[in-house]
């Protein structure tokens, strides 16, 4: 991470630093003369946290002064704001929102002109210019800002053709959770435009009402809702729409790796699938294992999507994703895209004639436990002789039928302890002897 930017571009608490107005008008002004130093243009998209009108009227200013022409796309899914980037001729594309937080946080996050996330040395030049005042050029050379209003359709346009032949959907019910976010319009016309019958939840935001009990991280309603209304399965989006989950039949979450498994399978009957899969070290030893069998390889990478997507570029490989539901199509899209990812397991329904819960058992997900260690800020656990020993003695009681990982977050100051293995008592027993174990070496250096 660098000094501005974290895993995933800027984001924070609304005006606190450094989510402010003045920041976001700095950011635009530094973002403008890096990606677009002799004019050129920006697509500038948002969700719907209240806060968005905010953010878009200070990037607006900022990249105007700066002599960068704005397409503002209005509230549209961040995988959205990429694909029309690149459509509409843009230099860069920026996204307001927080992705799965609260309504009062929101982020700012970059895509270049190919609708990719910015490189980390492209990310450094604009911090370089961060602290300086926004420039305003002489008039003749200002930027113009225009409302596209064609944004919507081309975009659902493209998620209906992300599939080599037609998909038909007729004959299925599907339960969509828009999380109140910014699939809240789009991903309902999408579905019902290829034909299925839709059912619609968590699609009526009110600007403070964004992943608020609902969406991918909170399925419960849409869990109750697909089993009372017999549907054949929910999908459930995030506030940003670049992830997915979801609910078969029966009722049953299916997350991103397992929503992974069904459309690399689909792939290899299809004679589509090239180079390895990429997750994360957080994906689930099952995926690995169900792969294997499958004879696909299986690399890991560091967790966020763009790891992900620079292991795929690296090893020559197309489908990959987080178990977050962040999944990759790279023959399909260049960036996560939550509609496109569900659209590619729909068609994978389709061409196999079996139930989604079908689709996926042939995936047994190993017992996982995930711990959040709050720690003081800076806090470094590979530096603790504690820790490390409380690892090995995990590390060594697993064997080869288990994994542990330790990774500090990229957002907050906390340490995330996961453990995996075959026996789930066994999983939460040594989650918590590690996780103690790091309190233990935190408390330690802040008593020191």
């Amino acid at each position: 991470m660098g000094r501005v930017f974290g895993t995933d571009g800027v984001r924070g608490t609304v005006g606190s630093d450094p989510m402010t107005v003045d920041f976001a008008m700095r950011l635009a002004s530094a973002a403008g003369r890096v990606l677009a130093p002799d004019g050129g243009s920006v697509a500038v998209g948002k969700d719907t946290r209240i806060s968005g009108y905010m953010f878009e009227a200070a990037l607006e200013a900022g990249f105007v002064a700066a002599g960068v022409d704005v397409k503002l796309l209005q509230v549209m899914p961040t995988p959205g704001i990429a694909y029309l980037t690149r459509v509409l001729g843009a230099d860069l594309g920026v996204v307001i929102s927080a992705s799965h937080n609260r309504y009062d946080d929101n982020g700012i996050k970059f895509f270049d002109r190919h609708g990719s996330k910015l490189d980390d040395s492209v990310q450094q030049q604009i911090e370089a210019l961060i602290d300086e005042p926004p420039v305003t050029r002489e008039s003749s050379r200002l930027g113009r800002a225009e409302r596209r209003y064609d944004a919507v359709d081309r975009y659902i346009g493209f998620c209906k053709q992300s599939t080599p032949e037609p998909l038909d959907l007729s004959g299925m019910r599907l339960v969509v959770d828009g999380a109140n976010g910014a699939t809240y319009k789009i991903a309902p016309r999408v579905f019902a435009d290829l034909g299925a019958d839709v059912v619609t939840i968590a699609c009526s935001p009110n600007g403070k009402n964004i992943n608020d009990g609902c969406g991918s991280t909170a399925p419960n309603v849409l869990q109750s809702t697909v089993k009372a209304l017999e549907a054949d399965l929910g999908i459930a989006f995030d506030g940003d729409g670049d992830r997915v989950m979801m609910v078969d039949h029966t009722g049953a979450v299916v997350d991103g790796d397992q929503l992974l498994f069904a459309i690399v399978g689909s792939r290899l009957a299809s004679g589509g699938l090239h180079g390895p899969v990429v997750g994360t070290v957080m994906s689930n030893l099952g995926l690995e294992k169900a792969l294997e069998g499958l004879g696909v390889g299986f690399h890991r990478a560091a967790v966020g999507d763009r790891n992900v997507l620079a292991s795929l570029r690296k090893n020559g490989g197309i489908l990959g994703g987080e178990t977050s539901g962040h999944i990759l199509c790279l023959d399909r899209t260049t960036t996560g895209d939550g509609i496109v990812a569900a659209i590619q397991v729909l068609e994978a329904i389709k061409r196999s004639g079996q139930p989604l819960a079908s689709l996926v058992a042939g995936m047994a997900r190993f017992p996982q436990r995930l711990v959040n260690v709050q720690v003081v800020p800076g806090f470094d656990h590979t530096g603790s002789a504690r820790v490390a020993e409380a690892l090995q003695a995990v590390e060594r009681a697993l064997g080869g039928e288990g994994r542990v990982v330790l990774r500090a977050s990229g957002t907050e100051p906390v340490i995330r302890v996961m453990v995996e293995g075959r026996n789930e008592s066994v999983v939460a027993d040594f989650a918590e002897q590690l996780a103690g174990a790091v309190r233990e070496a935190a408390e330690a250096e802040t008593a020191g």
